[in-house]
């Protein structure tokens, strides 16, 4: 496989870790809070994905074990936030710990142990063309789902009445209580939403995308989820757009040894972190903030 070939078939999969997580929070977002606790819950979903696949031998019943795990973690994070009123920033760092940790325990005797991964489904006559057809249209099935569930958020948030009120409640919380809306139940689901799709990325990371467990393996991919919300200022379009400039950017290494470029792998490896602080320095600009 050439590099560009590399690239295309693998794109979209690196990127969809990072999108799920990112398309939650941004929800959660909306809603007028900020849950700092997406690593923890991917790499909390990670691990039990795995357990569960491993066990089972069912994807399904690992990437709904991620989900529920991931929620209930978030649900953490929205009791003591919005019942017990404690600081967001705080409890959203102390949450990923706290996940970080139980992903850890709970993988520790699993470490170094592989598990089947998805086949892939080729798009009836797109995957038929030259190049680009075996390898872009020709994905597993989450990334599909992915792709259409994204497209369903989009008009939910844009062409709904639940989404003009996910959007209310985050510009006014105050004028959408006063018109009847509960604003913590809102705040709670959004949250919930939000933590079920981080399970659901780890759960991809760990059982599709790199079907082993190992300690640490969400490598930061949480918080570059974090970014591209900042970077897709809020719509679901552009979010998605960040991912897969991120995703690209993830296989730089890889695609580098492929080609024979004889770049030290640190330095790429190290990109995605390295783009996403010159991205929030340029979104932080005074100039490009007064238009967005």
């Amino acid at each position: 496989m050439s590099g560009l070939e590399f690239l295309l078939a693998g794109t979209l999969a690196a990127a969809l870790p990072m999108l799920l997580a990112a398309l939650g929070e941004m929800v959660v977002e909306k809603t007028g809070l900020l849950n700092l606790g997406l690593e923890g819950m991917m790499a909390l979903g990670a691990a039990i994905a795995f357990i569960c696949v491993y066990h089972s031998g069912s994807h399904g019943l690992g990437f709904l074990a991620a989900a529920f795990a991931g929620a209930l973690l978030s649900m953490l994070f929205a009791i003591l936030v919005i019942g017990v009123r404690a600081n967001a920033v705080a409890t959203g760092l102390a949450v990923g710990v706290l996940g970080l940790g139980l992903s850890a325990l709970f993988g520790k005797s699993y470490e170094s142990l592989t598990v089947d991964g998805l086949p892939e489904i080729g798009l009836p006559v797109l995957s038929q063309i030259p190049l680009v057809g075996p390898t872009l249209f020709t994905q597993d099935i989450v990334v599909w789902l992915t792709i259409l569930g994204t497209v369903g958020l989009w008009y939910v948030l844009n062409r709904t009445k639940l989404g003009l009120i996910i959007s209310a409640v985050g510009e006014n919380a105050e004028a959408a209580r006063a018109i009847g809306y509960q604003v913590g139940a809102i705040r709670c689901a959004a949250v919930g939403f939000g933590g079920a799709l981080c399970g659901l990325a780890g759960a991809y990371a760990s059982t599709v995308y790199t079907p082993l467990w190992a300690d640490g393996m969400i490598a930061g991919r949480g918080w570059i989820a974090l970014a591209l919300v900042v970077f897709g200022t809020w719509k679901t379009g552009r979010v998605v757009f960040g991912a897969l400039l991120f995703g690209l950017l993830s296989l730089g290494e890889l695609t580098a040894q492929a080609v024979g470029v004889g770049l030290p792998s640190q330095l790429l490896s190290s990109l995605p972190y390295i783009v996403t602080i010159l991205m929030l320095t340029v979104i932080s600009s005074r100039g490009l903030k007064s238009r967005t």
